[in-house]
């Protein structure tokens, strides 16, 4: 019986074993796999359907609204950490354009250079007033009208030719016995241009003229109107300043350690944008001996016939010298339209793929300005393709994608306002001093400030416009707005760098403002709004106004990519929505 109670329990055991391995055998191998599974959804980023801006990494509630979070949509686009990337509707909307960095070397030993059209100074002329008086008529209605030789330019009272041709006609009738007198009163008005026939018909007439015509000494362009009709003017004063151009100049800048390649006689090809398809062959006719301080470049200049009209002064040529073997490096030139300034910082935004839209941005050191280009030191490489136009909205775009940019420095997502306040008492408002996601603030004078801050009123009535969906009054202020604009002075900006960033600021800030003002439908106004902002935000931050303003930011604009805006006070309305969504958005910085 004993014997038979072991043999009952070991088969009890064995069964026991047996069974244990069926039920949880592959218990390790589950646990392993769910370990696996677990490490795996570490990874998996979560993020909110109303606010796609959220990224945290685990389940949870929104911060923003309390929704529950979804799992967030993993990708892989082989980009690197700071670069990003534009749709191509986003690029034709902003007008977004690149150019080639490129130094002017070619395989042919080709020198390129870059200048600018201006009148042949050889060929201008000053149309002058002989006599002084009043302008009874001027005949020329505009600068840049067509005047020929010989032409009726004015009329003029001139009380003093009126004595005179009393003292002729008194003088006539004593030729014979007092001939030098007669001569003498001849010859004075001979002096003040008036002709023999005139002379001659005076005397015979023995009439007074009250008025005397002004007639064009030369032909050519009115480049410059210095009087207006019913001024009164001196002898000798000028009137209008007449610039031939059937030639013109073509001045281009060499660097100091180019002079010894250029040479008087040189041939030179001249291109133009205007005419891309088109080289103009000219020589080199002087070189200025006096280099410029400034700048460290001397003046070379060609001279382009231009009996077709093709070359308005003002308009920017590159020149081609062919056959300039030189062991020289040729300087980087890029346009100031493609520079963010911020501080000692120079910025431009690079396109890393020729096929995709695709940037990042690149810290560059800046050389010498030559007219609307300045030389690059450091950071470029002939070849790179950089955005030239569009350039602060290109930065908007990474800092919404939370990429390096000008505001952000060491990119990272952006501080959302709840992250800005937690920890804070009775959910108070955001009051996010994040000075490393700002513009450097760059000191000017309290003049320059106000002549801004009255474009930021104009802005703000702009975007009350907006909030009540009034169309007419949003045309109407951004057409004040931009009035407004033109009067700021960029004299005031004595440093080089901020009188550049303003520049740069000014044109996109003018080129939204326009845009906005040309149309009458809401959606079009508030999609031009959004640019607006952008640049006057960066504006604001950088050069100040003198006033707290609040730095607003709604995650749901433009198809949920975000747009930010101004405003005085810290209360959200909400420019974009009209009255459906007024109060939705945060505050994202306040600018002091």
């Amino acid at each position: 019986m004993k014997n038979n109670k072991i043999i009952i329990n070991v088969g009890l055991l064995v069964i026991g074993v047996l069974l244990g391995w069926l039920l949880f055998g592959g218990s390790s191998k589950e646990e392993t796999d769910h370990n696996h599974d677990a490490v795996a959804e570490t990874n998996q980023m979560w993020t909110c359907s109303m606010h796609p801006q959220i990224m945290q990494p685990e389940a949870g509630d929104c911060p923003i609204c309390g929704m529950d979070l979804i799992p967030a949509a993993s990708r892989s686009d082989g980009l690197l950490a700071d670069q990003f990337k534009l749709t191509e509707n986003a690029m034709a909307l902003a007008n977004i354009q690149t150019s080639i960095v490129g130094n002017g070397n070619s395989e042919d030993n080709t020198i390129k250079i870059s200048g600018k059209i201006v009148e042949n100074e050889e060929a201008n002329a000053v149309q002058v007033s002989y006599f002084s008086g009043r302008i009874e008529r001027l005949n020329v209605s505009f600068t840049g009208e067509e005047v020929r030789k010989g032409q009726l330019l004015a009329t003029i009272y001139s009380p003093e030719l009126y004595a005179a041709q009393q003292e002729l006609i008194t003088a006539s009738s004593l030729k014979e016995s007092q001939p030098t007198l007669y001569k003498a009163v001849r010859n004075k008005l001979k002096l003040w241009k008036l002709s023999e026939n005139q002379i001659n018909q005076i005397e015979s007439s023995g009439r007074v003229k009250e008025n005397f015509p002004v007639y064009a000494t030369v032909s050519g362009t009115v480049s410059e109107k210095l009087v207006e009709q019913g001024d009164y003017i001196k002898q000798g004063q000028p009137l209008l300043k007449i610039a031939n151009l059937k030639t013109v100049w073509a001045n281009f800048d060499v660097y100091e350690n180019q002079i010894d390649l250029f040479k008087k006689g040189q041939e030179i090809s001249v291109t133009t944008n205007a005419y891309s398809n088109a080289a103009f062959k000219a020589k080199v006719d002087f070189i200025d001996p006096v280099l410029d301080t400034r700048t460290r470049t001397v003046k070379l200049r060609a001279v382009l016939n231009n009996k077709q009209n093709v070359f308005k002064p003002g308009m920017f040529v590159e020149g081609e010298i062919k056959g300039m073997a030189s062991s020289k490096e040729q300087a980087l030139m890029i346009p100031s339209t493609a520079v963010l300034w911020t501080g000692e910082r120079s910025v431009v935004y690079i396109k890393t793929d020729p096929t995709q839209p695709v940037f990042e941005m690149r810290i560059i050191s800046l050389g010498n300005q030559i007219g609307n280009n300045y030389e690059v030191k450091q950071g470029l490489n002939n070849g790179d393709e950089i955005v030239t136009n569009g350039t602060f909205t290109v930065d908007a775009a990474a800092q919404l994608q939370g990429k390096k940019s000008m505001m952000n420095k060491k990119g990272g997502k952006v501080m959302t306002g709840h992250e800005g306040h937690l920890g804070m008492e009775n959910n108070s408002s955001v009051n996010v001093e994040n000075h490393s996601n700002m513009n450097e603030r760059v000191k000017v004078s309290k003049d320059f400030q106000n002549q801004l801050k009255v474009v930021f009123n104009d802005y703000f009535k702009l975007k009350d416009a907006l909030d009540k969906n009034d169309v007419n009054n949003v045309m109407t202020e951004s057409k004040r707005l931009l009035v407004n604009l033109s009067k700021v002075d960029m004299k005031l900006l004595k440093d080089k760098e901020a009188h550049g960033h303003w520049m740069s600021l000014e044109k996109e800030i003018k080129a939204s403002a326009t845009s906005i003002s040309n149309t009458s439908n809401i959606e079009s106004q508030r999609n031009h709004f959004k640019h607006l902002s952008s640049h006057l935000i960066s504006a604001i931050q950088t050069f100040g106004i003198n006033e707290k303003v609040f730095v607003e930011f709604c995650p749901m604009v433009d198809d949920n990519n975000g747009a930010y805006w101004l405003s005085r006070e810290e209360k959200v309305i909400n420019p974009y929505f009209g009255g459906a969504m007024l109060t939705c958005g945060e505050v994202k910085q306040v600018i002091e």
